[in-house]
């Protein structure tokens, strides 16, 4: 019996992922101060994935600078401290059998808001309860209620330069902390978005304007980025592939990105929309496959699919018809951290090729 596409394994350079049922990169508001420092519960959120069998863990957005956090209760990869910390979480996915990413990002002008839990809202925090003043390419607020009257601080020349140079020094730190893979956020509303799209960035000078303007600043960090990690070390980049409205960015924009993003290094793109502006959006089940299809098949590039991918079936069948060479599966894994085990019971995977954890079966009835 021929193995599922789904539980095939992946190489991306050097490194070989064993399935293609990844995580992708979820928020989770758990650092307990406001030092950017992972705790004990990412520890056991990511090693359960790495128990449950997924192939790529991707770790959630983690900033490159203190004032590039969405919130105050965001990871981070700006000092020697937090190595140390993801370095804890990084070997224990590796001797659950996983292999493990980290998303790395800046708010930007999405910055500084309170956790996305009933009861918070996402409502700014100011700078008297432990917030900022966050950073755009122009001084106007992000779309949403919660921003009106917020004061951004448009970035020059200096600015740029920093965070340029903050995602180099981050991804270098990443490579300390013993991720395998790095991924450049670049996409629902956070700051390199905000400059590649034209909602967002009205600048007219060379970091703004025409679309080699706007573009610059995404791939002036997938250069600097890939410069600072190992040549055999896998580069993603996460996409918003199209703002969802006709003055925004559109699809045609992305594939042309995405072209320049693996001339700059990038491995594979991870597809996703949205996040910019407000847009009427029309989610279903793998919504945004066909943003995935179109990227790779124009654009000549391994993508990863995400967006209500529920069920097994269906995340087989994305792998198999060319729309992705990956399926990003998030909310469905949080509600159960076995997803790729039961998905290869389900396609018919044996039992001795499914991605268990040996582990798993010292408790077995004998």
């Amino acid at each position: 019996m021929t193995s599922p596409l789904l539980f095939q394994p992946l190489t991306l350079r050097g490194l070989t992922v064993r399935n293609r049922v990844w995580l992708p990169p979820m928020c989770q508001y758990a650092v307990e101060s406001q030092d950017g420092i992972p705790g004990t519960w990412h520890l056991v959120h990511y090693g359960s994935f790495a128990v449950g069998g997924f192939g790529l863990i991707v770790a959630e957005a983690t900033a490159v600078s203190p004032e590039g956090r969405i919130s105050p209760y965001d990871t981070g990869l700006w000092n020697d401290n937090q190595i140390a910390a993801w370095r804890t979480v990084t070997d224990a996915v590796h001797q659950l059998g996983g292999t493990i990413a980290v998303q790395l990002g800046h708010a930007g002008r999405k910055a500084s808001t309170e956790k996305w839990w009933p009861g918070f809202h996402g409502a700014v925090v100011p700078p008297e309860r432990g917030g900022w003043i966050p950073v755009g390419p122009t001084d106007a607020p992000a779309d949403g209620k919660q921003y009106v009257g917020l004061p951004v601080a448009a970035l020059d020349e200096d600015g740029i330069a920093k965070v340029i140079d903050d995602f180099r020094t981050a991804a270098a730190r990443a490579v300390e902390a013993g991720f395998d893979a790095v991924e450049i956020h670049s996409a629902h509303g956070y700051l390199l978005h905000q400059f590649y799209s034209p909602l967002s960035n009205t600048r007219t000078d060379g970091w703004g304007g025409d679309f080699d303007g706007r573009v610059r600043l995404p791939l002036e960090v997938a250069r600097v980025v890939r410069g600072a990690i190992p040549d055999d070390m896998p580069l993603l980049a996460r996409l918003s592939v199209t703002d969802w409205r006709d003055d925004g960015w559109q699809v045609e924009d992305s594939v042309e990105l995405s072209r320049r993003f693996a001339e700059a290094g990038v491995d594979l793109l991870d597809a996703s929309s949205g996040g910019n502006s407000s847009a009427p959006i029309p989610v279903a089940p793998a919504y945004q496959a066909d943003l995935a299809a179109r990227i790779r098949a124009e654009a000549g590039i391994p993508t990863a699919t995400v967006g209500m991918i529920w069920t097994a079936e269906l995340a087989e069948k994305l792998v198999e018809d060319g729309s992705a060479d990956a399926v990003m599966v998030g909310r469905a894994a949080l509600r159960d951290t076995n997803w790729p085990l039961r998905a290869a019971h389900e396609l018919g995977v044996p039992n001795e090729d499914a991605p268990w954890h040996p582990a798993r079966f010292r408790g077995a009835w004998r």
